[in-house]
């Protein structure tokens, strides 16, 4: 094969070690480099000592980021999926791997992962890592709701939220144990007025010291997390250039978002849709197209990728909200797929949705607007729509006849 990068090194990442192969003219030379910063630095000298301008290692974990963080600005580095640079079975060594690695990018036969600029990957350390206190906060609600489960309490039957504003004045009580019932019931907000029975039945039975314990000190630790989630959201605030802040507003319009979901959205693809040619290339690199597995003329398989989970896990909850937006055009697109295809093949269809809607605002920097629940009525001729709705009432078992009313 022809040479494209006559100079360049394959890395191997470990958590202690680095395997280096450097290709300079069809020579190799390989060295193991340990992960400090003194011997990254040393892995940097080496390279440049040998003439490399471009090196490419897999992406492992978190262990590739000290390396790029320190070597980014001295060589053209690339980050790839270790999926892309399997080799022959039963030829697995360290110093195999890196010098596989090396071989490919000499051909050129290697494709660079998107690796954000270090403003952009600081602003996704921060929403992943609020996220995740927010998966805290709602596991310690799980907790909270099995510890009333236990003491015999129904409060979270009748509420929908034991942490909101009734329901937590209502565990405030309880943890006292100094209020009746009634008293109790009188604190609920005047939206469950009409669940004050149910709750008159739900809170009859007085909690034990046990659970009195075990609730205060759950209660602490949901405070506890609401003021870290609140740190973080204004220091994402802080950290947003102006350009994300405006682009955050943008994507607020569109249905099932939100300015966390804006904010996740931006922090895992930016604001600058160049790297993304299409839409359809945005939609495959965050996972949420149909896979294409095919042989012998037949599909296997459609099921979509893995690919970025962050990403995913918010277009697919604002899918499930923007299903819920009645009257718009994601809830007309939810109710066509899910009566033929399920509820939960049309929330990724909706998700799609979001991300193609998402890459066209970014990139023509234009406002939401909603085609309308019409939409899809508008696109079909009448003669295409009664054709569909005779085929579904001979799925009922009835035999239809159709003559066209003269004009």
């Amino acid at each position: 094969m022809d040479r494209i990068n006559p100079r360049c090194a394959g890395l191997d990442v470990h958590k202690d070690s680095v395997w280096a192969a450097a290709r300079v003219d069809g020579k190799v030379f390989i060295e193991k480099f340990g992960t400090t910063v003194g011997e990254i630095l040393r892995l940097g000298e080496w390279l440049v000592g040998h003439g490399v301008s471009i090196a490419a290692m897999e992406s492992t974990g978190v262990y590739w980021k000290p390396i790029w963080n320190l070597l980014e600005d001295r060589l053209q580095l690339m980050l790839v999926n270790a999926h892309h640079v399997k080799q022959v079975p039963g030829r697995k060594t360290d110093v195999k791997d890196c010098e596989w690695i090396a071989q490919l990018l000499e051909c050129g036969l290697l494709k660079a992962s998107f690796v954000p600029p270090r403003p952009l990957r600081e602003l996704r350390d921060l929403t992943r890592q609020r996220t995740q206190l927010l998966g805290d906060r709602a596991r310690v609600v799980n907790r909270i709701q099995k510890t009333l489960e236990d003491a015999n309490n129904k409060l979270a039957s009748v509420a929908s939220d034991i942490t909101g504003k009734s329901g937590r004045a209502i565990l405030d009580a309880l943890i006292e144990g100094k209020l009746s019932v009634e008293q109790m019931v009188q604190l609920v907000h005047k939206r469950m007025e009409p669940k004050k029975p149910a709750l008159r039945l739900a809170l009859a039975v007085s909690l034990r010291p046990h659970h009195r314990f075990m609730l205060r000190h759950l209660l602490q630790q949901i405070d506890d997390l609401d003021r870290l989630i609140e740190s973080f959201d204004q220091h994402i605030q802080e950290v947003m250039s102006p350009l994300e802040l405006e682009a955050v507003k943008t994507l607020d319009q569109i249905p099932g978002f939100d300015r966390r979901t804006a904010q996740i959205v931006l922090a895992e693809i930016g604001t600058d849709m160049s790297r993304f040619p299409s839409p359809a290339h945005l939609a495959s690199w965050a996972g949420i197209c149909p896979g294409n597995d095919q042989s012998a003329g037949k599909r296997r398989s459609g099921k979509i990728r893995r690919a970025n989970p962050w990403l995913k896990a918010a277009l697919t909850q604002a899918a499930w909200g923007a299903s819920r937006t009645r009257r718009s055009y994601f809830w007309a697109q939810h109710r066509r797929l899910a009566g033929r295809r399920g509820v939960k093949r049309a929330t990724i269809a909706v998700a799609h949705g979001l991300l193609v809607t998402v890459h066209c605002l970014l990139s023509r920097s234009t406002q939401y607007v909603d085609l309308g629940a019409n939409y899809f009525a508008t696109v079909n001729t009448p003669d295409e729509q009664a054709q569909k709705l005779v085929r579904k009432l001979q799925k009922m078992g009835y035999n239809v006849e159709v003559q066209k009313v003269a004009a």
